[in-house]
Formats: C-alpha cells, sequence, structure tokens
C-alpha cells in the first residue's frame, strides 16, 4: 500500500535547526550564510544535529512497505560471484573477487590463470562493519610483493602495507597521509614511488585543504621517515604529482595537474641518473596522457589541436615540437581511451557515447575493429608491450556483461567469465534520442523500459545525469537500477555538456560562466520526456552523486515545479564556499572562482544553497551525504537541507536528509551500506510518486 502524500508530508516533524546572524558583503553584495555552524562537521552541536535528522529520516523510510521487498530484491540479485579482469606479474595472476554478499571484493592469487586461486588479501576482516576497504594494490613485477593500501568509512586518505605473497604476511611498512596516489614499483622490487601529502598541522583530516602534493620513494623494509622525497613545487601549492615507472625500467614519468584542469604537463627522470628532472611538456597548454613507451619513443593521447583527442610519439632525443609524429589522427569519435599493449595500440572512441574500439599497428596503421556485443560500454585492453593478448570487459544497461579475453595479433574474443544473475534483460529495451537543448544543441540521452509500454504518462522516471569534468556518461549495467526496471520504472541517462562523451569543446562548453548549459540541457531532456509521455512532472525524479548532486540541486530550485522528487547525493551545495574545504579549490577550473567577482555573480545565481527561496513547493527531497566524505564534505549537505526544510512551502512533500556513518564520497562503501541506501532511495520515490 501506498500513502498519500498529504499524509507522508504531515506526518514528518523535522528537527529544528537554529540559524546564526551570518551576513557577509562579497563583490559589494550581501550574502546571508544562517546554517554555517553546521561545517563544523565535529562539534557537538552538529553532531547532534545529525543524530536528530537521522532519526526523523529513518522513521519516515523504514515505514514506507515497499522498503523491505525492494531491500529483499536488491539483496538477492547481487548475490552473485563477480571477478575482476586478471593481471599477471611474474608468471603469477592477481584478481579481485567477491562471492556475492562480502562487504568488500577481495584479492586472489593463483599460479596459473585458470589454476586454483588462493585468498591473499580480505579487507573484511580489517572493520566488524566492513567500512575498511582496499583502495590500491599493486604487485611488485616478481609477483612476490604486494603493495596495498586501505581507505577508512570511505575517506580519500590512504595507508599503504607491504605484504609478502608467498606467506601471506605483512612486513612492518606503513605509509600515512596517502591521497591521490597511484604505486609504481621499481623493476627490481626494492621500492615504489607514490604520492602523499604533509601531515595536517591541525589534525583535522576531513576538512583541512589539501596542497603542497609531493612525489616519494619508499624502499621495502624501511620506516616512513626515511622515504626519499622525488619531487614537489612549493611554489605551486596547486600542483598535483602523480609518479609511474616505465615498463622498461628506464624512465619515471611524474605527471603533473593542476586542479582539475584537463591541460597538464609531463616531466620525467632517467632512474639511472636520480635527481634530475627534464620538464619534457612544461606549458600546460592541452591534456598529455603517457600511454607508453618504445625506447625513447614516448606515446600520448592529446586534444592539442584536437578537440576529441588523437595520439602523437614524441621521441625524447628530438623532443621538439616540430619533430612530433601524429600516429593516430582526430577521428569524428572521440578517442576516450588509448592502451599500448602487444606492441599494438587499441584505441577506445565514443560514439554518441557509446564504445568503439579500433586497432592500429604502432605507426598508426589501422588493422581491425574490436566486435562488440552491442550498445553499450567496453573498457579494460590493458596489459605489457609485449603481450600477445589482453582482457576487457562489456556491459550495458541490461546486461551485467561479461570479461573477453583478446589475442592481440588475430583479434579473435573468447569468453573469460561471465557472471550469471537472477535478471532478464531480454525483457527490456533501449534506444537513444537526441534532444534539442535550450540553445538548439542536440543532447543524447538512453532510455531503458521494459517492452511493449504505452507512452501514456503515467511511468515513474528515473533522469541521472553529471555533466562535469569531462567524465563522460555511458551505458552501463547498475544491480540497484534492475530492480527499478523489474518494478516498472523507465531509467534514462542524461549525457549532458560538461561532460566528456564529446571531447573538449563539450566539457568547456559548460564550466566557468557557462555552466548553466548543463541545468538548461538537463531540464530539456526532462520536459521532452513530459512532453514525449513517458513520464508526468510529478512522476519524474532527478538523480546525481557528487557534481551531478549539484546538478539536481541546481534544476530542483531553477525548476521545482518541474519534478516529482530529487535524489542530490554528496553535492556541491555551496558554491560559493566550495573551495575552502580538502580538495574543492581544484573545482574551480570547472564551476568558476568565487574570488572573482563575475564569476561570484555567475556561482551566486546557480548555488543551489543560495537559490532556495522561503514558501516555494520544492519536490520530494532525500539528500544523502556520509559523515566520512573528505571530498565533498557533509557540510554542503546540511546546509542545503537545513535551508530546504525551512524554506518549504507549508503542506509541501517531505524534504529529508539521510546521513551515513562510517561512509565517504561512494568509493569502498560497504556492499550492506549501499544496498540499504539504494533500498531507501527506490522505496522514497516509490512512495512520494504514486
Amino acid at each position: 500500500m501506498t500513502l498519500p502524500l498529504l499524509v507522508l508530508a504531515t506526518a514528518i516533524s523535522y528537527p529544528p535547526t537554529r540559524t546564526d546572524d551570518v551576513v557577509e558583503t562579497l563583490h559589494g553584495q550581501e550574502v546571508a550564510d544562517p546554517y554555517r555552524w553546521l561545517e563544523d562537521d565535529q562539534s557537538a552541536e552538529t553532531k547532534a544535529w545529525v543524530r536528530a535528522q537521522n532519526e526523523v529520516t529513518q522513521k519516515f523510510l523504514s515505514s514506507l512497505p515497499s522498503r523491505k521487498p525492494i531491500h529483499d530484491r536488491i539483496t538477492k540479485l547481487i548475490d552473485f560471484e563477480r571477478i575482476g579482469a586478471p593481471r599477471e606479474f611474474g608468471g603469477r595472476w592477481f584478481f579481485t573477487y567477491n562471492s556475492g554478499l562480502q562487504n568488500q571484493s577481495v584479492l586472489m592469487t593463483s599460479a596459473t590463470l585458470g589454476g586454483e586461486p588462493a585468498l591473499l588479501l580480505d579487507p573484511n576482516g580489517l572493520s566488524d562493519d566492513g567500512t575498511v576497504s582496499l583502495a590500491n594494490w599493486s604487485p611488485s613485477e616478481d609477483g612476490k610483493l604486494l603493495a596495498w593500501s586501505v581507505s577508512r568509512g570511505g575517506s580519500d586518505w590512504n595507508e599503504i602495507f607491504i605484504r609478502d605473497v608467498a606467506t601471506g604476511k605483512d612486513l612492518d611498512d606503513h605509509l600515512r597521509w596517502v591521497k591521490f596516489s597511484g604505486i609504481s614499483w621499481l623493476p627490481d622490487g626494492t621500492g615504489f614511488f607514490y604520492s602523499r601529502y604533509d601531515a595536517p598541522a591541525d589534525g583535522d583530516k576531513l576538512t583541512a585543504s589539501n596542497q603542497n602534493h609531493q612525489l616519494w620513494f619508499h624502499k621495502v623494509g624501511t620506516p616512513q621517515a626515511e622515504d626519499k622525497l622525488i619531487y614537489r613545487r612549493k611554489d605551486q601549492p596547486t600542483w598535483n604529482f602523480f609518479g609511474g615507472v616505465t615498463e622498461d625500467g628506464t624512465y619515471l614519468i611524474i605527471h603533473v595537474s593542476d586542479g582539475t584542469s584537463t591541460n597538464n604537463r609531463l616531466f620525467y627522470q632517467k632512474l639511472a641518473e636520480p635527481g634530475e628532472t627534464i620538464e619534457l611538456l612544461a606549458a600546460a597548454d592541452a591534456s598529455y596522457r603517457f600511454l607508453g613507451n618504445v625506447g625513447s619513443r614516448f606515446y600520448f593521447r592529446t586534444n592539442l589541436d584536437a578537440p576529441r583527442y588523437r595520439v602523437v610519439a614524441i621521441d625524447i632525443a628530438r623532443p621538439e615540437r616540430e619533430n612530433w609524429q601524429e600516429v593516430l589522427p582526430q577521428a569524428e569519435e572521440n578517442l576516450d581511451d588509448v592502451s599500448l599493449v602487444g606492441r599494438h595500440l587499441i584505441a577506445s572512441y565514443l560514439k554518441d557515447a557509446r564504445s568503439l574500439v579500433r586497432v592500429h599497428d604502432l605507426e598508426g596503421k589501422a588493422l581491425r575493429e574490436v566486435t562488440l556485443p552491442g550498445l553499450g560500454t567496453a573498457s579494460g585492453f590493458g596489459g605489457r608491450l609485449d603481450d600477445s593478448h589482453t582482457f576487457y570487459s562489456f556491459s550495458s544497461f541490461t546486461d551485467p556483461g561479461a570479461i573477453h579475453r583478446y589475442e592481440i595479433a588475430t583479434g579473435e574474443s573468447e569468453l573469460w567469465r561471465k557472471p550469471e544473475i537472477d535478471f532478464d534483460g531480454s525483457a527490456y529495451e533501449t534506444h537513444q534520442v537526441f534532444i534539442p537543448s535550450k540553445d538548439g544543441t542536440p543532447v543524447p540521452a538512453f532510455i531503458v523500459h521494459k517492452k511493449g509500454i504505452k507512452l501514456d504518462g503515467s511511468h515513474r522516471t528515473l533522469l541521472y545525469g553529471y555533466g562535469g569534468f569531462n567524465i563522460p556518461q555511458t551505458p552501463g549495467f547498475s544491480l540497484s537500477r534492475a530492480v527499478w526496471l523489474e518494478r516498472g520504472g523507465i531509467f534514462v541517462l542524461a549525457c549532458i555538456r560538461g561532460g566528456g562523451e564529446y571531447g573538449k569543446e563539450w566539457h568547456e562548453a559548460a564550466t566557468g560562466l557557462g555552466k548553466q548549459k548543463s541545468y538548461d540541457d538537463f531540464i530539456a531532456i526532462a520536459e521532452w520526456l513530459i512532453a514525449k509521455n513517458y513520464t508526468s512532472s510529478k512522476k519524474l525524479a532527478i538523480q546525481g552523486g557528487s557534481n551531478g548532486g549539484l546538478l539536481v540541486g541546481a534544476c530542483m530550485t531553477q525548476r521545482p515545479e518541474l519534478f516529482g522528487a530529487c535524489l542530490p547525493a554528496v553535492g556541491v551545495m555551496d558554491l560559493l564556499r566550495f573551495h575552502k574545504f580538502t580538495i574543492g579549490w581544484a573545482w574551480k577550473k570547472d564551476y568558476g572562482d568565487p574570488e572573482d567577482p563575475e564569476e561570484f555573480a555567475n556561482l551566486l545565481k546557480i548555488s543551489p544553497y543560495h537559490q532556495l527561496k522561503p514558501g516555494v513547493r520544492y519536490p520530494a527531497t532525500l539528500v544523502t551525504t556520509a559523515d566520512h566524505d573528505d571530498r565533498v564534505v557533509p557540510a554542503h549537505s546540511f546546509k542545503f537541507a537545513a535551508r530546504l526544510q525551512a524554506c518549504q512551502a507549508e503542506g509541501g512533500p517531505p524534504v529529508l536528509i539521510r546521513i551515513d556513518t562510517s561512509a565517504g564520497h561512494g568509493a569502498g562503501t560497504a556492499l550492506s551500506k549501499m544496498i540499504d541506501l539504494q533500498a531507501d532511495q527506490w522505496a522514497f520515490l516509490e512512495a512520494v510518486m504514486p
């Protein structure tokens, strides 16, 4: 039984939230911030507010009759074996594995590809509630040692340990204050490169600003205090460094980024001549991703003079730009990824946000196209220069996909592992549409629903989007969305501007002063779905996380009448103060700088927290965040939810906040917590959109 919306709304008594008379004059304009005290997530008052909000929210959610059957169905559906693509080191194979309902996947190893696997590392034993996750793992080249890192409670902060693969026992090595880092071994296994920050001086690990990133080298068997600083730039506190050893062991590649700009620098050191850093690409005039090298010939994917990307080769013996060789010219499709494997280039393109994969030789000659099962997303194709095969996965909205072994010389694909799940994808159909935005730009969207539905406006529809940081949205399988589809819902994926579906121009069209274009695109898709009778306003829900949470917040404050329900997750809701916490300063490249008068004015117009107006009937909303989110700090969601509750029109739909504990921005979240969250979200949508 679904409770009437009026009953749901009147049954809720929101916890009282005090307001402060905080008013700042910014660029000549007074801006109120009455809930700033909620930014102190460690204060007793904020913790009490969190408990009170969670009590109200959980009382509401637990009363919903559909929550238990949804939770049971998601749990049953997700209870299947999941295996990651295998990787070989020193003749030994490593891969992740989940038996079905394990909170965290474990790491397995075997002597041969098809051999009996043995458990190497189980992060589930590191905490009672499954909230310590395996963040990264990297075997030494001989496969004898494993460097592995953990995240606690979903934090971006990592700790690195080293395990002896033969014995399964850890060495004494323990590295802390690691964040935004890879692990790259020397070929002889004596140590590895990693990235870190200084320990926060005030001990505030959650909200302290993260600047002055550094690249370090750790020698196995020594304390972290003896690690060697490889590269830092005190004169450039916003630069981040990622170090990787080339496959031949000759060079250390130093990838240098500045915030979230797609433009970057690329330096290198010769490992035989430590100390000298050669600034190969120092202008930050484009994006350069190092693919690998053959001797002194370095291969890069770049958008220099190619907004949809191309591949160039630079001989570092003659690095002048006039000597560069174009290996793969820009194509009609966006070049999303490239692998240098088996002395071939495997180029993964996005053709209207779906995968298209082509194989070339090292001079760029086209050899073949990889035959894919249909409309979906292919990923993987990793490996070494002399490998004869590689692995890739392929999935779609209605097929969890499989892992395939691909023979590079012949182009033959062989199924390696395919999951067996209790879901009939053949009962659903997927089609792609192109919808004109406010300025006439065609914006792609994928629509998934049961076959044979009538377009009568009666269907609950979930519209999902992201639209930021050059990240594309592509077809992929989601167990929770499968349950949404089973229960008669329509799912729509929006590929809006700001993302990476069509390359640099598509991304940059909706950055800075043009950020509104993301929201115009999303709103246009919502209006189209209603006009075409897929759904109606009262049955249309929107969802997004992180930058997508901002998307939902912006759209619901700009067009509250257009939506029946909103699910903003871990969103950037205060666009005037995002740069003051953790890594938020890096997002100025996408959002704009609040310290700049013109960009401030634009940010104020789209900031969800500031655009809430008293007495407006806002859609039913379930804000979600987590107490250990140190990327988009939970204060964004706290302040937005508090103001939303205060502004909601009398008798308006429920507006609640759900704050998870011992969880972060999303990665590494315990499976049980993910199931709880997804069941809460779907039950909420069904209750408020009867």
